[in-house]
């Protein structure tokens, strides 16, 4: 047996596969942080002491997904953007999580343009969600979780949280 015929027997992984896995990945980092069936459609921040109090926007819940937004409570200077931000899609029957949208500094319209290669938005897809997975990993080492993640009071203007535990609220 040739070299060539042994190499041709290993599975390749395509890009799109890969991409795959990066969402499944994502959806456990994820789950371990937030279990996103305690979470009803509002906003919660979690704070660990460190000043980088983390904002989880549930947007829209629907049978099979669930839409988030992930962002620290700061602004960018220049845009008045939250930086970072990314804007999630959570598939509760596949178990994956993909980042749709992800503002770390620039808008994806400014990275690749508007109207790129299918290649080159599959390469962007790859680095936002391999962003995601580095941040929710840095979370979980922060300290951040389901036991720091507090509702917002959507009747204060400040922010202020309600301080009830929302494994109570599930």
């Amino acid at each position: 047996m040739s070299l060539a015929t042994r190499k041709a027997r290993i599975p390749r992984l395509s890009r799109f596969g890969w991409l795959m896995g990066l969402y499944a990945e994502n959806h456990v980092r994820f789950a371990r942080l937030f279990p996103s069936e305690a979470l009803a459609v509002g906003t919660y921040h979690s704070s660990v002491g460190d000043g980088l109090d983390l904002q989880l926007d549930v947007i829209e819940r629907h049978p099979y997904t669930t839409e988030l937004r992930l962002t620290y409570a700061m602004r960018d200077p220049v845009t008045g953007e939250q930086d970072p931000s990314a804007y999630l899609r959570l598939y509760h029957d596949a178990r994956q999580l993909e980042v749709t949208n992800c503002y770390v500094g620039r808008r994806w319209q400014d990275v690749i343009g508007m109207y790129p290669p299918a290649a080159e938005v599959l390469d962007h897809r790859t680095r936002m969600n391999t962003f995601l997975g580095k941040w929710l990993e840095y979370l979980a080492e922060r300290g951040h979780g389901v036991a720091t993640l507090r509702p917002v009071d959507a009747g204060t203007s400040t922010g202020g949280r309600d301080e009830k535990n929302l494994a109570a609220n599930a």
